[in-house]
């Protein structure tokens, strides 16, 4: 079972920018290979930070709306929310250690 919360259009406003803790979305898509070098990293910092940042990811291929609302042209795209606002975007595949730093920002 993941940690890592589904995100779509719909249920985007509700647990992302309503959200009472800080959040991160991954944007992927299935045919993306640098989004599958960045799904684990993903996956171990949702367990490694649960309770304390919300951390979903919304494939871009299904959801159209939430992807074009944010300018997202380039996938992986990981944005990093506090209190409703874009706090960081990081656009590529980085490593872990990259991607944790940014998070620790956000607490």
């Amino acid at each position: 079972m993941s940690d890592v919360l589904e995100v779509t259009d719909n249920n985007f406003d509700e647990e992302i920018m309503n959200s009472d803790i800080p959040a991160m979305v991954d944007f992927w898509a299935e045919w993306c290979g640098p989004c599958k070098m960045v799904s684990p990293a993903v996956e171990e910092l949702a367990q490694e930070y649960k309770g304390r940042i919300k951390i979903g990811s919304m494939d871009v291929d299904g959801n159209r709306n939430t992807p074009g609302r944010f300018g997202i042209r380039n996938i992986p795209t990981l944005i990093l929310f506090k209190g409703g606002e874009v706090a960081q975007t990081i656009i590529g595949a980085h490593p872990k250690g990259h991607i944790e730093e940014e998070l620790k920002k956000l607490l």
